[in-house]
């Protein structure tokens, strides 16, 4: 055995006798008094616990016209107007953006061309209709890119969400994905920018519609640039 664990085995040796005796001369702990048992109360029956309440339902979006935003009718009737006897499905193309963005607080009238081998362009032109902030001329132009070819021309309503002010509209707007959407002859899409949603509703664009992806640039003045 070493000194060290001689020296430990001591050492722990005269701990335990040091305080094994201090241990014993402590006094006794005092005598506390009996606890009492607790009062009995007359038994009440269990308290009805109160209906589970159903989740909450969140409103639907808008479809009331307000001071600033058009109702379906108003945009049904503007689009009967501006397409004429081709309006047939306008109604339900705006319907289903209705039910996906709500009422607009503006919409734009115009006409485009495109024209596209594999990379195509877009212009068009046309008037920006608000409810308080006067109308506006916007010029629109882009690129695009995907499986389509030829050449075509298209009247275009499109809607307008969450527009600040009308000269906001003037940025790029780039394509959400899944928003293609094609009935009676018409075919709608979405794109956006800094929360500002446009929804372009186009006669006649047939196939073109998700064959290719780009993106819109409005501009105050028209411009062959479309970048």
């Amino acid at each position: 055995m070493t000194f060290a664990s001689r020296l430990a085995a001591v050492m722990s040796a005269a701990l335990m006798c040091w305080t094994v005796p201090a241990f014993a001369q402590q006094p006794p702990p005092p005598a506390y008094p009996a606890q009492q048992p607790p009062p009995a109360y007359p038994a009440q029956p269990p308290a009805a616990y109160p209906a589970q309440q159903p989740p909450a339902v969140y409103p639907p979006p808008q479809r009331q016209a307000g001071p600033e935003t058009f109702g379906p009718d108003e945009l049904v009737s503007a689009g009967h107007k501006f397409f004429g006897n081709v309006s047939r499905g306008l109604a339900s193309v705006i319907e289903r953006a209705v039910s996906q963005w709500g009422l607009p607080n503006g919409y734009v009238l115009g006409e485009e061309g495109s024209g596209a081998f594999v990379a195509g362009l877009r212009y068009g032109e046309g008037t920006l209709y608000t409810k308080n902030a006067g109308d506006l001329r916007v010029y629109w132009q882009g690129p695009s890119v995907g499986f389509d070819w030829g050449g075509d021309g298209a009247r275009t309503m499109t809607l307008v969400y969450n527009l600040p002010a009308t000269n906001a509209i003037y940025q790029r707007f780039v394509g959400i994905d899944g928003s293609a959407y094609i009935v009676g002859g018409f075919g709608m899409t979405a794109l956006t920018a800094n929360n500002i949603v446009l929804v372009p509703i186009r006669s006649g664009i047939g196939l073109r519609l998700g064959a290719n992806v780009g993106y819109l640039k409005y501009t105050p003045r028209a411009t062959w640039n479309p970048f």
